[in-house]
């Protein structure tokens, strides 16, 4: 119990509609001391004042039957109760009610929702003026008072509305600094949100671009898988034949030994060539079964055009590398290979016209292109596919069917599209999420 609760409990009226409030205020004024009764409307409270004579009437405005002005009003022309303090409950959301609660006579106000040192620091005030009066009283003619289009009387002594609106305004300044304290905090707590959602949208994009990376290993691994199986069909295929062969010669070879050494040795050399063939099957089924093994990386083109040529001899052919150092494609490990296959083909089916071999690259909205043309012989029109093709060609026939394989993997296609006798154009078209130009440090 508060040090300054009084010796003799004063009795204190409470008018309000709403039990919870009613109870509550019930509540705080017990705990400073004071004996307090309830009433739940105007109508009420007012028969209740004419029984008993509390010695302060708290009341809500806005109530049933009869308001907390009416009620205020009621008091002030009963003669018998007309100098019993009245202090109004408001929200105060509109300084009318300050005007009119002091034209209807309260003492003071009392603002919702409640705070305990409000409450008494009102009540203290009340009766500090009842010890006190002020010497000028109420005034008999009034104030007239224009506020929001409305006139109003105000009979309150000028001390008490000075009293009224500067605990009012500190009430009002309290709350407003309350508010900037309470702005500040929603402030610092949206910055840290700011923050909290920027840190959780990089880690959506981290997450996101390292599900669209696993999504093109995982392609790229499907695709390798099926093209080994493929692959292991066609290479057992080719290696029955080849060994049936080279075991039909071999047995020709002995058949005619004695007859025809001649015919015997060309029988031989045919199995010997049927051997070369063999091997170079072999190690192409090496070669591929390479592709898809390992993650498909970022590298750069330039770079893997320069490497391409430990692999191959450019003999008096001219190479034009002039891409973008900083030109980097989305393939499979082997695709080296395909670059150095394309600079040997040039440099083998050129023919005597062939001088120069140039690598260069466009884009359009949607895709990059990179080009390897050269000015040989070029590549007949009926053949422009075939040479895909495994098998075909004049030497293994597997270096552009494997090229095509390497960039399958990350999506990336080639095609020829020379004109014959012009030179051959090899036309590498990259989607955009496999070609990129990597921003220098």
């Amino acid at each position: 119990m508060n040090s300054t609760a009084p010796k003799n409990p004063m009795k204190i009226l409470v008018v309000e509609d709403s039990r919870t409030q009613a109870e509550y205020l019930r509540h705080i004024l017990e705990n400073e001391g004071y004996r307090v009764i309830l009433a739940a409307n105007g109508r009420e409270a007012f028969e209740q004042i004419k029984i008993d004579h509390p010695g302060i009437v708290l009341s809500d405005i806005i109530m049933p039957e009869m308001d907390g002005y009416e009620l205020c009003r009621r008091i002030r022309t009963d003669a018998s109760i007309a100098t019993m303090p009245v202090i109004l409950v408001t929200q105060l959301f509109d300084p009318v009610d300050v005007i009119k609660g002091l034209e209807a006579g309260a003492d003071n106000f009392i603002i919702k929702p409640f705070e305990p040192q409000h409450v008494y620091s009102r009540i203290q005030s009340v009766l500090q003026t009842l010890a006190h009066p002020d010497p000028d009283g109420r005034s008999q003619t009034g104030i007239e008072v224009s506020f929001a289009n409305s006139n109003h009387t105000i009979t309150a002594s000028r001390l008490q509305i000075l009293t009224i609106l500067l605990s009012t305004y500190d009430l009002a300044v309290k709350k407003n600094t309350e508010l900037q304290e309470t702005h500040e905090r929603l402030n610092a707590v949206n910055e840290e949100l700011q923050v909290t959602v920027e840190k959780l949208k990089l880690a959506n994009d981290d997450l996101f671009n390292e599900n669209a990376q696993r999504r093109k290993v995982e392609d790229a691994l499907e695709k390798a898988n099926k093209k080994l199986q493929l692959m292991a069909s066609i290479t057992r295929h080719d290696l029955l034949n080849q060994l049936m062969a080279l075991h039909e010669y071999i047995e020709l070879a002995l058949l005619t030994k004695s007859a025809d050494p001649e015919k015997a040795w060309n029988h031989i050399a045919t199995a010997d060539g049927i051997v070369s063939q063999t091997i170079n099957t072999v190690r192409f089924t090496g070669d591929y079964q390479k592709i898809g093994i390992k993650s498909a990386a970022w590298q750069n083109i330039r770079t893997l055009i320069d490497n391409s040529l430990k692999h191959t001899s450019l003999g008096t052919v001219k190479l034009d590398n002039s891409l973008p150092a900083e030109l980097e494609l989305y393939a499979d490990p082997l695709i080296e290979k395909v670059f150095s296959n394309l600079i040997e083909n040039a440099v083998r089916y050129g023919g005597k016209s062939i001088a120069n071999i140039r690598f260069g690259y466009g884009c359009t909205n949607k895709t990059c292109t990179i080009i390897c043309e050269d000015d040989g012989a070029g590549v007949a029109a009926d053949e422009k596919e075939k040479i895909f093709s495994y098998g075909f060609g004049k030497n293994t026939g597997m270096g552009l069917f494997l090229s095509r394989e390497i960039l399958n993997i990350t999506g990336i296609t080639i095609k020829e599209t020379g004109e014959p006798q012009k030179g051959a154009r090899f036309e590498i078209t990259c989607p955009q999420a496999t070609i990129r130009i990597r921003e220098k440090m």
